[in-house]
Formats: C-alpha cells, sequence, structure tokens
C-alpha cells in the first residue's frame, strides 16, 4: 500500500539524537510530516528539533531511555496526546559492542541484547494500538548483521538476527485482520555514523568501520521510502549486501572473508583501553548524523 507524507503525517522516531535515526528526522521534516522524537539526551533531542522546525515541520521530543520499563509507552503516549495520532513508528535506537565472548562483561552484553531487541519489541507494543487506528507502518531499523555474522561483535549479531525473526513473525500478524499494519525493515551495511565512537570496546585495539561506510542519508531515505510503500527488507549498501547473496549459496566462504575482514579492518592499532561506551548513557557531545569516517 503507498502512502503520502505530508503536514498531516505523524512520525514517531526512536533514536533520533544521532546517526540513522537524527538523519531520518530531517527527511521526514523536509517533507513537513509532524514529529515526535525519542531519545536519552535532552540536548541532542532539542537540536534536532529545532533543525527540524527549520525546515517547517513540526516537533516535539520525548526524553526516554527504552530499556526502562513504561519509557515506551510514554513516547506513544505523548505522541497521541500531542498530535492525536500515529501513522509512523520508525525503531532506530540501538547500541553497539566490541569484545570476545569471555572478555565483554556480562551485564554490557545483556544491555546490547535488552536495547536493540527487547527495546524494539516493546516499541512495537507500545506503537501498535494508534498504528492500528491509522493502518499505519513500523519500520524497523536492522543491519547487514541481520542475516550476517562477524567475530567481536556477537552481542550486536545475536539482537539484530533476533529483530528479524521477530519483523518476519509479526509481520505475518500485523497484515491480517480489519486494522492491519505494515512492519519493513532496513538493513544498513557499514553506516558513517558516530556509532563506532560510541561502541564499547573490550579487545584491547582500535575501532574502525569496515569500508566502504555509507551515508547516514541514504538509510534515512530509504526509511522515507518505507514509510511511503512498505517492504519486507531494504538493504542499503551494494557492497556488503553482496555478502548476503554470498551467505546464501556459500556462507562458510562468507563467514571465513567476514572473519578475516573484520580482524583486519575491523579493529586496528593502536591499544584502546576499555570503554563500555553509550551502553549504560548517552553522550551528547559526540552525536552526529556522521561520525567523520568517509573523510578519513
Amino acid at each position: 500500500m503507498r502512502r503520502r507524507l505530508d503536514a498531516s503525517t505523524v512520525v514517531v522516531i526512536v533514536g533520533a539524537s544521532s546517526g540513522i535515526g537524527r538523519a531520518a528526522a530531517l527527511r521526514f521534516a523536509r517533507h513537513g510530516c509532524r514529529l515526535v522524537l525519542a531519545a536519552r539526551s535532552r540536548s541532542s533531542l532539542t537540536e534536532v528539533a529545532d533543525q527540524c522546525v527549520g525546515f517547517g515541520a513540526e516537533a516535539g521530543i520525548v526524553v526516554a531511555d527504552i530499556t526502562r520499563p513504561g519509557e515506551v509507552e510514554r513516547i506513544a503516549d505523548e505522541a497521541q496526546r500531542r498530535f492525536g495520532r500515529i501513522d509512523v513508528w520508525v525503531a532506530a535506537a540501538s547500541v553497539f559492542g566490541y569484545g570476545e565472548i569471555d572478555r565483554m562483561p556480562a551485564a554490557e552484553a545483556r544491555a546490547i541484547i535488552d536495547t536493540n531487541l527487547h527495546g524494539t519489541i516493546d516499541q512495537v507494543r507500545a506503537a501498535l494500538p494508534a498504528l492500528r487506528g491509522s493502518g499505519g507502518v513500523v519500520v524497523i531499523v536492522g543491519s547487514v548483521f541481520s542475516a550476517l555474522a562477524s567475530p567481536y561483535v556477537w552481542a550486536y549479531v545475536a539482537s539484530k538476527h533476533a529483530v528479524a525473526g521477530f519483523a518476519a513473525s509479526v509481520r505475518q500478524e500485523l497484515r491480517r485482520g480489519p486494522h492491519p499494519v505494515d512492519v519493513a525493515m532496513i538493513w544498513p551495511a557499514t553506516t558513517d555514523t558516530p556509532i563506532y565512537q560510541h561502541a564499547a570496546n573490550r579487545t584491547g585495539r582500535s575501532i574502525h568501520p569496515i569500508p566502504p561506510a555509507v551515508e547516514p542519508d541514504r538509510v534515512a531515505r530509504a526509511i522515507v521510502r518505507a514509510s511511503v510503500r512498505p517492504r519486507r527488507r531494504r538493504v542499503v549498501g551494494m557492497v556488503q549486501g553482496s555478502f548476503l547473496a554470498l551467505h546464501a549459496v556459500a556462507p562458510g566462504v562468507a563467514d571465513r572473508v567476514l572473519a578475516v575482514t573484520m580482524s583486519r579492518l575491523g579493529l586496528r592499532r593502536p591499544p584502546m583501553p576499555p570503554t563500555s561506551g553509550t551502553v549504560e548513557a548517552p553522550d551528547p557531545r559526540s552525536n552526529a548524523i556522521t561520525g567523520g569516517w568517509r573523510q578519513r
């Protein structure tokens, strides 16, 4: 089903303070949509909302941590209170971490999985009543790691595999009945966002995104397209996306190539001290659309 985006469209974006979510907010603002922007950092959300207003959109913010009980419901309630409806819900919040299974603290791994998986599930639950009323769409930001795997990022890979399975299952449920809701997924390849600066790191080496890095605005455009014409999956990034086809026909070869690529290009010198990144708390100073990786 094809939809239109205009000043009557209400869009909720969770994870709007940085990276892909922030780029998507500006894309929807250019269409004049009414926006509810949610994340953990008030100062970053205020910056994004001001930019959206500059494009002529109306934007409200909700400071929320989606791992805490009741927070996603509060986001949905605020959107309903302010605008009376929800047409599009973008689940873009995500945290990242590197570390061997015996070096990453268990609590840190659980926090990554909790944010990326249970946070997404809770968002869909909270959004459903309003989306059923509007015939709306949920756009879930996954990753090429929703089907592929790589060493050192096992907690993130586990969460993204699980999110893909969740989306596939609820898509079948929600398209049925008198009030269908569409579920669309975006699978970006490596994207030039601050997620690498924000990542937890227990490897002892410095983190570098595996090239080539996609521009965040390309992913944002895919999110907007998915809200208008939902598809089961849109892959953004042809080079790394091609590994999906390779993995389908020769999974062992794909796994070996990805393992070598991560070891040689994803982790580099000089040595780095351990950090939990922004897994537990945001860093507003580094929140931005890009991480500057394409210029390095």
